[in-house]
């Protein structure tokens, strides 16, 4: 029995430290308990989500019977073997990843709140933003006629109207106009740098491209491209990510405390979002690596509004996620929608490996054994696993409460791995899905803190919801980057405060300590 318990303890340790990179673990916002030292995937704190996140996003058509029909583009026993399945397991190793890892330049320890934030969205990039207001509201008045009281937006002025909307993630106010009321979301403190009456002149007026270029635009982001490029390139300049990322589309549904307690009238004039959006993103830090947006409507970047076929534009944008990676060895986790056998044979090709979980409905199976995605006809048990390999890639089939299937060439099929439930104990698994989980799960914690400081500020122009949004992740990313340099010793703000405190310095303040 005691022999039973080190053996049982050495694999928890084994497991515990293949997952030590995940340096700033749930404790990325500062604001975490005593559980926060941990990987998330193995907290044993009651509120703990994570062990829901392969309930929530696992196969649920586990029921089919062995003699199902299996989804479109599956193979059968005999075509499996022709095309080089086998139940005959080999050994996969991954090469050492060719790149370094963390922030690309060293931050002085007196760095501001306002210098992570410009290292996203810098001068030239405000200045930018002043040049179009300006010309765009020109060119307003000239059609419908002049505004008495407009005056042309300066540099400083377009900081402070960053700062006021920024506000809103700090302080959870719906409409940025709160601040200058006298109700519960007044900020007086912040309120007395613009009027409001100026600040509503700026907003009306607002743009990052005035004018449609004559060629070569996006037509449905046009507005906001230009940013998102800068952005883009500001993201990969400022760091280095990790060895494993994952791609998916982050939290970014509407606020749940404004449904719950908004009218009828209220929801039905407020309109859809209009796009989506998918991240590449970090699983060691959080740092979002590359953004992707897909508008719904109209027409987007790339012909992807022509897909129809949701596996095949989910492809494509996460081709256009892992561009910059390729030769480098990432490892790379995506969600079902992304999950394809071509997709992965296609990264392999450029040293990009990958680890997707499967589902019969949301996945493109084609060229897929059959056999592996249906249910057998004999139960099985919580643990037990079934695996077919071809080439590198492997098929995993695991079941615990349910059938959950995965397709990997980034570990070994040959490896165990485990997975520690608070309640249920040890429960045996293939490396690759102890990998995904513990990946995936930490992003999980990280997006249920990160949705706390979006901009609450709800423009009803798509581009606008794009933009704050972008600044939002800006924001979140700065943060980061704050908290792995030298300034993190100095003064430790959590991401309330480092939100707070770049209010202050955008707008300006004398004191620029962030109020208690």
């Amino acid at each position: 029995m005691a022999e039973c318990g080190r053996k049982a303890l050495s694999l928890l340790e084994a497991a515990r430290s293949r997952y030590e990179s995940l340096q700033i673990s749930d404790d990325v916002f500062g604001e975490s308990g005593d559980d926060s030292s941990d990987n998330p995937f193995y907290s044993t704190s009651g509120d703990s989500d994570s062990d829901n996140y392969i309930a929530e996003v696992g196969e649920e058509d586990g029921g089919a019977g062995s003699g199902g029909a299996g989804p479109p583009g599956a193979l059968s026993r005999s075509q499996a073997e022709e095309e080089g399945w086998t139940e005959s397991l080999q050994d996969v190793t991954v090469p050492p990843y060719k790149d370094t890892y963390g922030p690309a330049q060293k931050m002085t320890a007196t760095a501001t709140a306002l210098d992570f934030f410009q290292l996203f969205v810098p001068d030239n990039c405000i200045q930018n933003m002043v040049t179009q207001t300006n010309m765009y509201a020109k060119k307003f008045q000239e059609r419908f006629g002049s505004d008495e009281g407009w005056r042309p937006v300066t540099a400083q002025e377009m900081k402070a109207f960053l700062g006021f909307v920024i506000s809103t993630s700090v302080h959870r106010c719906e409409s940025v106009l709160s601040i200058w009321s006298s109700g519960f979301f007044s900020n007086r403190s912040i309120a007395l740098k613009m009027s409001q009456s100026r600040f509503e002149k700026i907003l009306k007026y607002f743009h990052i491209v005035a004018f449609r270029p004559s060629q070569g635009s996006n037509q449905g982001l046009y507005k906001i491209q230009p940013f998102l490029d800068s952005l883009q390139q500001s993201f990969g300049c400022t760091f280095r990510p990790s060895q494993t990322q994952v791609l998916h589309e982050p939290l970014i549904d509407e606020d749940p405390v404004f449904i719950t307690t908004c009218t009828e009238r209220e929801l039905r004039k407020r309109k859809k979002r209009k796009f989506s959006l998918w991240v590449r993103q970090c699983t060691s830090t959080g740092f979002i690596c590359q953004i992707s947006v897909h508008l719904k409507e109209g027409q987007g970047a790339d012909g992807l509004a022509t897909l129809k076929n949701k596996p095949q534009l989910h492809s494509l944008v996460a081709k256009q996620l892992c561009q910059n990676i390729s030769g480098k060895n990432t490892i790379v986790f995506t969600g079902p929608s992304i999950t394809s056998l071509s997709l992965f044979t296609e990264f392999s090709k450029q040293d990009i490996y990958c680890c997707g979980l499967l589902s019969t409905r949301k996945s493109d199976c084609t060229g897929l054994p059959q056999s592996m995605l249906v249910c057998g006809s004999t139960p099985a048990q919580r643990g037990q696993s079934r695996m077919m390999m071809k080439g590198s890639m492997s098929l995993i089939s695991w079941y615990n409460k349910g059938h959950f299937r995965f397709l990997s060439n980034a570990y070994s099929p040959t490896k165990e791995g485990m997975i520690i439930k608070r309640k249920s104990g040890e429960i045996p698994c293939p490396l690759a899905v102890e990998a995904f989980a513990a990946h995936l799960s930490y992003i999980c914690k990280y997006d249920d803190k990160y949705s706390k400081y979006f901009i609450f500020h709800k423009p009803n122009k798509t581009w606008q919801q794009v933009f704050w949004l972008s600044i939002s992740i800006a924001i979140n990313n700065a943060y980061i980057l704050y908290k792995m340099s030298d300034a993190y010793t100095v003064k430790r703000y959590s991401r309330a405060q480092f939100g707070e405190r770049l209010v202050r310095e955008l707008l300006d303040l004398d004191d620029c300590s962030p109020t208690q």
